[in-house]
């Protein structure tokens, strides 16, 4: 997938009202992915719909708007629908923000959208956000229940993802 040549790569500060912007549309994301995917029981865990675009946001724009997306996405989503449970928040937000900080960090580096990038920060956050849910948790199995129930929302973060900015590319 040679998305590189039409893929650029933006870090927005948080004086820029594109991040607000950016940020405010990929929160909204993050709340109807999720209730598409709760409308499938087990759809949640499976699919993992509430990073996929972090993902995007702190890829393309940078770990402002990264953050913000991490931060809000399941705060808002909590708060308005009861998902992630409130037990979860905690695990949900940890790997949210590591998930920012490795895509911004991986975007940054590379300076273009590529997939072994993007599936670079996805197999980064998930290392380190598994490791640090064992640690919350104490139970290893859980923490390794995104890895082994959810695989295929790591594949649609990876593939989608370079999709999503794909079309964000074209249009921006």
């Amino acid at each position: 997938m040679n998305i590189a040549k039409t893929t650029t790569i933006q870090s927005l500060s948080l004086s820029d009202a594109r991040t607000y912007a950016w940020s405010a549309a990929f929160v909204v994301c993050n709340i109807a992915l999720p209730q598409l995917c709760h409308l499938v029981p087990g759809g949640g865990l499976v699919w993992l719909p509430i990073y996929l675009f972090t993902l995007v946001a702190a890829y393309k724009f940078g770990l402002a708007a990264g953050l913000l997306t991490a931060i809000l996405s399941p705060i808002v989503n909590n708060l308005g629908f009861g998902m992630p449970p409130t037990a979860m928040l905690p695990i949900i937000l940890c790997k949210s923000v590591l998930l920012a900080v490795a895509a911004a960090v991986i975007a940054r580096k590379v300076g273009k959208v590529t997939l072994w990038a993007v599936a670079a920060a996805v197999v980064a956050y998930q290392a380190v956000g598994t490791f640090a849910e064992w640690a919350m948790t104490g139970s290893l199995a859980a923490a390794l229940q995104d890895i082994r129930i959810g695989w295929p929302g790591l594949l649609t973060q990876v593939f989608g993802g370079c999709l999503i900015m794909r079309l964000i590319g074209r249009r921006g």
